[in-house]
């Protein structure tokens, strides 16, 4: 009997960043509890933030990394998927990698301080509190003055443009085909229904489908499953009507796109 194929995960996507520490701790307590609740209470964090830390990282990761268990005795609960379980193994591999690494120059440090020379520098990750995190690739850049605007692609083929000054493009190395990271702010997103998408704000529209609503006094949060099958989290107005699996329309200004490199 053939060997099966291991899922196809983009590691370094998924592990390039500080920020998916947490996001590897949460997947890896889902594993041992069989539940985003409990895994959200052993990290520290609220239910919500669990599964949006999640969302996010099956995004970089480009595969489903949880699926829920509906029904039993439990009641349901949540299981890592074989590619979450390869993407965990890699993760481990990486930890003892960069433990390796890191006790090395520290001793050179060590030495060179005992020698009377500077400490060597490291160049620490970024953290960053834009939830909004998505794959993509750049399909055509149109100069506009002292504006380039950047059209993207996400998977699935959901197009999603940005607007960057001339400068940041060329720093940044853009060009046709160029994998990159689109970021947002979740604040800056706006929700709606599908049907009302032509009264939304300018900018962006992604359609998909509400995931999770969370209502609030002054706005209801939505996280919803784009059409290309990446999660999005936003904001709609307070008392909605949204809720899981309602089709939703996400506007975001091209302005408030942020364009990151894939190391």
């Amino acid at each position: 009997m053939p060997k099966s194929r291991s899922p196809a995960v983009s590691y370094s996507t998924a592990l390039g960043h500080a920020s998916a520490d947490k996001r590897i701790e949460i997947l890896r307590l889902i594993g041992r509890s069989g539940s985003i609740s409990q895994a959200g209470r052993e990290a520290g964090v609220s239910y919500k933030a669990a599964w949006q830390a999640i969302d996010t990282l099956t995004n970089l990761a480009g595969v489903a990394l949880v699926e829920r268990l509906v029904g039993g005795a439990g009641g349901g609960g949540a299981r890592v998927t074989a590619a979450g379980r390869h993407l965990l193994t890699v993760a481990d591999a990486l930890e003892q990698a960069r433990a390796q690494v890191l006790a090395r120059f520290q001793q050179q440090d060590g030495d060179s301080q005992a020698a009377g020379m500077p400490p060597t520098l490291t160049q620490l990750p970024v953290r960053t509190s834009m939830r909004n995190q998505l794959p993509c690739k750049v399909q055509t850049l149109v100069l506009q003055g002292q504006i380039v605007r950047v059209r993207l692609q996400l998977a699935g083929g959901t197009a999603l443009a940005s607007s960057i000054t001339v400068e940041s493009a060329e720093l940044l190395g853009l060009r046709e085909a160029l994998p990159v990271l689109a970021l947002c702010k979740a604040t800056a997103v706006s929700v709606g229904r599908s049907a009302d998408a032509q009264t939304l704000p300018a900018g962006n529209v992604l359609l998909g489908r509400a995931s999770r609503v969370a209502r609030g006094e002054t706005a209801d949060e939505v996280a919803a499953q784009l059409e290309g099958g990446l999660q999005m989290v936003g904001f709609a107005a307070p008392a909605s009507g949204l809720r899981s699996g309602s089709r939703v329309a996400m506007t975001v200004e091209e302005s408030a796109i942020v364009i990151a490199l894939i190391d």
